[in-house]
């Protein structure tokens, strides 16, 4: 039986509000329409500014049997905790989602945002690395989440409708 879950009780939720709020204040402010770093620049400014740690262009060595073959960074690690990558598209692709989801096993961490500034409304998907894979337990995991950031989301709309700033929120 699926029982519902509180956004509270999601690994991280105090931080992924935060960094979606900072988020949704830089689309605000600029739009879309811009270049990635210009994106980049500002929810830096906006993490800042709401006392978010950071680090940005974070790289990490990409090894293959041993051997490195590359690099690639992150746009954002947060709090130590959180991979944050940034879009500029007019959509989001299957292939953005994937890229997450490997620099979330490459860096060793559980939670990942992919946030796009590309669209008329801002974009965001949360990902999460379960050590379960393909398990039911994990598929429920998912449900909840889901169901979960549909319901902020919905609260993020309401509140914004009704004149309320997204910092009295989060």
């Amino acid at each position: 039986m699926i029982q519902s879950t509180a956004i509270s009780d999601f690994k991280y939720t105090d931080i992924t509000q935060k960094i979606i709020g900072c988020a949704m204040r830089v689309h605000y402010e600029l739009g879309n329409g811009f270049q990635e770093v210009i994106y980049q620049r500002a929810l830096a400014i906006e993490m800042q500014e709401a006392g978010l740690t950071f680090v940005r262009e974070y790289g990490m060595q990409i090894e293959y049997k041993g051997i490195d073959v590359g690099t690639r960074r992150a746009d954002f690690v947060v709090e130590d905790v959180i991979i944050v990558e940034l879009k500029a598209l007019s959509a989001l692709e299957k292939v953005h989602h994937a890229q997450v989801i490997n620099y979330i096993e490459a860096y060793k961490l559980e939670v990942g945002l992919l946030i796009n500034f590309g669209s008329k409304s801002l974009e965001f998907r949360r990902f999460v690395h379960t050590r379960i894979k393909g398990s039911a337990e994990s598929a429920v995991l998912t449900v909840k989440r889901i169901l979960g950031y549909m319901g902020f989301l919905l609260f993020v709309i309401c509140n914004l409708a009704f004149g309320i700033t997204i910092p009295h929120i989060l």
